[in-house]
Parts: C-alpha cells; structure tokens; sequence
C-alpha cells in the first residue's frame, strides 16, 4: 500500500489533469514509443511555440482524471506509452503541430484527442489538423467583404483615368423582358 505522501501526490496530479482537461480547447493523445531524444525536443519545441503543454503523465492517473471530466471513452486509448498535448486556447494547435511532426517521424502516433467535450478518433484528429487557422479563416473571410468594394473603387478609378466624369456615365435599366404568354382561360364552369 502506498504511503500517504505518494498517495496525496498522486491525487493532486489528477486533480491538477483533471482541471487543465476540462478547461481545454482540444487535447491529443500520442503514442511516443521509439521516438529519439532530439526528436522529442523539437516536438516539445514546435508545441511549446504553438501554446500547447505538452506531458507525459501515468495512464491510471490520466484515466482517473478522464473519467472525472467524462472522457471514459479514452479508456480504450490509455495502454502503453501515452502524452497528452493540451491546449486551452487554439483547438486546432495540437492536431496540426502533432499531424505535420508524426509526417516526419514515423514512430510517434496519434491515439485519439477531446475537442469541446467529445471523444474524437485519430481520422477526426488528421481533419482538425487539415483545418486552416482562425487567423487564416478570418483573412478569408475579410478578403471576401472587401473585394465587391475593391472592384468597384478599380472601375471608377479607370473610368476617370479615361476621361469620363462621373457625372456623365448613364445607368441604363435592364431591358424588361418580354410579357409572358397570358396563360390559357380555365373553361367556365357549366
């Protein structure tokens, strides 16, 4: 049996798991078997750029604080060499900083991850990862907002490079289309 001290620290690891698990954006699970010390060190760098933590954390222990939050779904997850790369911020950050390193280097692999409180699988993993930053779906999107106005101002800037007064150019309204064809009479009732 376990002595207190052990005992006692053990539970503020899950307490403290538990805490950072349910206040995550994303999580991804990896399985680190046969990766190299300098491969786990820039691994740890490229997370640490991205704002992940990134841990190595006892099984039972990230099992516990799993169940606590409701992730019992990892349970099928949590066999062999496991690290958690946590993120509280960016729930895309995990997934792509561990898709585009487990590209490079084979022996790590992705097990599973959580994302806004769901169990997701390694293939629900690989297309968060395929999803383009917040920063690059907003200049997207501003890119879309802005272009109407942008073509407008470069047709109005050419017509007066050219000559013509903005006073003078004409709207003309769309010629009107023929009348329809006046649909055939019902038979008067009898």
């Amino acid at each position: 049996m376990p002595n207190a001290k052990v005992l006692e620290s053990k539970k503020q690891i899950v307490a403290e798991l538990k805490e950072k698990m349910a206040n995550a954006a994303s999580c991804v699970l990896v399985d680190y078997k046969g990766i190299n010390v300098a491969d786990d060190t820039k691994l740890r760098k490229e997370l640490r750029e991205a704002g992940v933590e990134y841990k190595v954390i006892k099984n039972t222990l990230t099992r516990f604080a799993a169940n606590e939050v409701g992730y019992q779904d990892l349970d099928e997850q949590l066999n062999g060499p496991t690290a958690l790369a946590i993120s509280t911020t960016d729930p895309i950050a995990p997934a792509k900083v561990i898709s585009d390193f487990a590209k490079d280097v084979e022996a790590l692999e992705i097990k599973a991850g959580f994302l806004d409180g769901k169990v997701i699988s390694i293939e629900e993993v690989k297309q968060l990862a395929s999803t383009p930053s917040r920063e690059v779906l907003i200049a997207k999107i501003m890119g879309s907002l802005n272009s109407p106005i942008s073509k407008l101002v470069r047709t109005l800037q050419a017509l007066v490079d050219n000559g013509v007064e903005p006073a003078d150019i004409k709207v003309e309204a769309p010629a009107a289309e023929e009348a329809a064809a006046p649909a055939e009479e019902a038979p008067a009732a009898e």
